[in-house]
């Protein structure tokens, strides 16, 4: 009785010890991570947190002494304020053609590139560099080396068109003033197409090879191939490419600063939110819209990674 006893007293005991000793494992595996966890709070969360705080006064740095609580009325102000409701416009715009225009271009260049030629690697070397570039350095290098009306390679071509047909006066068009918008997407959509080219070869080249084969023996076409076979698998890589480049160029502000400098309705809301806060001293106006634009970037990074995560389980599921 006295052995039976003390075996039902100390056998529950023991699951409750090994989940103790789990427990203890898993903080000592996680322990070295937390000062990079602190460091990412410190760095990113506690920012947000004062921009968010901020938000809530009107607050003007040239009158710090008028500061008072206002509550939702700077984001009344964001959704109101007609400047900021054009430079929403301007930013979903901008968006829009560049993300499509990129992903239609993307997926031409990475069909070409599917093919096996001669130099391929050489190729998509070059067609990678666009994206390597700082984006500093890539809209300066379209604005004085492209589109100077003096000395930009764009005037120089149409110049040498003009003497090769005969023609004695060429139009040479102020780009950055007369299309002041498209010469901002240009240059973005030169920057990010590498971007859904890799995104887009890389669906390429998962597709299942005996598929592929199958259908070319049952004499599908190569139209065919790419409706019914091509396009559907190309899918998920599609939605990606669309949702991380819409991710990324919703907060472009270096091609808005540098080429026109917010100027002939170009202005997004990164760049207007820039204004606000520099130039206009209001901080509080300057951090709701801040705020509104980091809400919705999440909304898309949200799906964005919905996305990466049912591709994941994709390629896991064929494997």
């Amino acid at each position: 009785m006295t052995v039976t006893a003390t075996r039902e007293t100390t056998a529950p005991t023991a699951p409750a010890e090994k989940s103790g000793g789990g427990r203890r494992r898993a903080w000592a595996t996680r322990a070295p991570l937390l000062p990079a966890l602190i460091f990412l709070i410190a760095v990113t969360q506690l920012p947000f947190v004062a921009t968010l705080v901020i938000s809530f006064f009107d607050w003007n740095s040239l009158k710090p002494e008028k500061r008072h609580f206002t509550g939702f009325s700077n984001y009344a102000s964001v959704f109101t304020d007609e400047a900021l409701r054009e430079s929403v416009v301007t930013t979903v715009v901008l968006t829009a053609s560049v993300v499509i225009v990129s992903v239609v271009l993307g997926l031409v260049f990475a069909l070409l590139l599917d093919r096996a030629f001669f130099g391929r690697g050489f190729v998509r070397t070059l067609l990678i560099t666009p994206f390597l570039l700082v984006p500093v350095s890539a809209a300066l290098l379209w604005k004085h080396a492209l589109y100077n009306p003096e000395y930009g390679l764009f005037n120089g071509a149409l110049t040498w068109f003009g003497e090769l047909f005969g023609i004695e006066s060429v139009a040479q068009p102020e780009w950055t003033s007369e299309m002041p918008l498209i010469a901002i997407e240009a240059s973005l959509v030169w920057q990010w197409t590498p971007f859904m080219m890799l995104i887009l070869l890389a669906g390429l080249q998962s597709r299942p090879a005996e598929i592929m084969e199958a259908a070319r023996l049952d004499g599908a076409g190569p139209w065919q191939i790419f409706r019914h076979l091509t396009l559907p698998h190309l899918r998920r890589y599609l939605e990606l490419g669309i949702l991380l480049g819409s991710v990324y160029i919703v907060q472009n502000f270096d091609a808005v600063f540098t080429i026109t400098s917010g100027g002939l309705g170009t202005a997004n809301l990164p760049y207007t939110v820039y204004e606000t806060f520099y130039r206009a001293h209001e901080y509080g106006l300057a951090s709701a819209a801040g705020v509104v634009v980091v809400i919705g970037t999440i909304v898309i990074a949200t799906f964005a990674l919905r996305t990466v995560s049912s591709l994941f389980r994709e390629e896991a599921s064929r494997a």
